[in-house]
């Protein structure tokens, strides 16, 4: 199972703290955003504006990183004061058995640097075996196959847009790996058509337990949850 933006039903989502939890808790792996600030830098963090987080009308992407590292997105949220990690920060706390699940997060044709940034900071730490690189967005996921092909891609299925053009023609021409569909979507005659392709499922959200040990009787790789260390042990109990 991957960690919703780390174990964010325990910690702030898509903070040190929470992937700290989500390894404590016994996670496969862990779930993140990343977008690019003013100034370049690639930092992990699900919403372009920081008024749920935060409660500051600020644009990310407009915002540089000096001002995004001090703000709290703990406190907003019910926790302890939290700040923004870089991705790179996250990388050097997640140990090496840890799957890391990249969303690339941009809603148009232009991604202002973001993939290229990504791809280079995982060559750089010679990290590929270990990450999935998703998107809503499949020009991101072009891009990624463009700089390195033999990085994982899985697309992420909006289920607001036609599900079959989504899984059936857009899929094959973007990803290699995985689709990412929504638990509500993910019905036995979907996963069985997509895993004909050839392709493994990663379902999101996945917090019931039962839930989760239908899709996995069902034969999908991936729960992404907000509660690891509860659905954990839910599985265990029944096995």
């Amino acid at each position: 199972m991957l960690a919703h933006r780390g174990a964010s039903a325990d910690a702030p989502e898509n903070t040190i703290s929470a992937f700290e939890e989500a390894v404590r808790q016994g996670a496969d792996g862990v779930e993140l955003d990343v977008q690019v600030c003013s100034t370049g830098e690639v930092v992990v963090c699900h919403d372009e504006r920081l008024t749920r987080l935060a409660r500051l009308d600020w644009e990310l992407a407009a915002t540089p990183w000096w001002k995004l590292r001090r703000v709290d997105v703990g406190s907003p949220l019910g926790f302890a004061p939290a700040t923004i990690p870089l991705l790179e920060d996250v990388v050097e706390v997640l140990p090496d058995h840890c799957l890391i699940n990249i969303e690339l997060k941009c809603e148009s044709v232009e991604d202002h640097g973001l993939t290229a940034a990504v791809v280079e900071l995982i060559g750089r730490r010679g990290i590929g075996e270990r990450v999935i690189l998703s998107s809503f967005n499949p020009f991101c996921l072009w891009r990624t196959a463009a700089l390195e092909p033999r990085l994982r891609r899985g697309l992420l299925i909006d289920p607001e847009k036609n599900l079959l053009w989504q899984g059936s023609v857009l899929a094959p021409l973007v990803c290699n790996h995985s689709l990412h569909p929504p638990y509500g979507a993910s019905t036995r005659e979907r996963l069985a058509r997509w895993q004909a392709q050839g392709l493994r499922v990663a379902c999101w959200t996945v917090d019931d337990v039962a839930a989760a040990s239908r899709l996995k009787q069902s034969g999908v790789t991936y729960c992404i949850t907000n509660r690891p260390g509860a659905l954990r042990e839910g599985l265990k109990l029944d096995e």
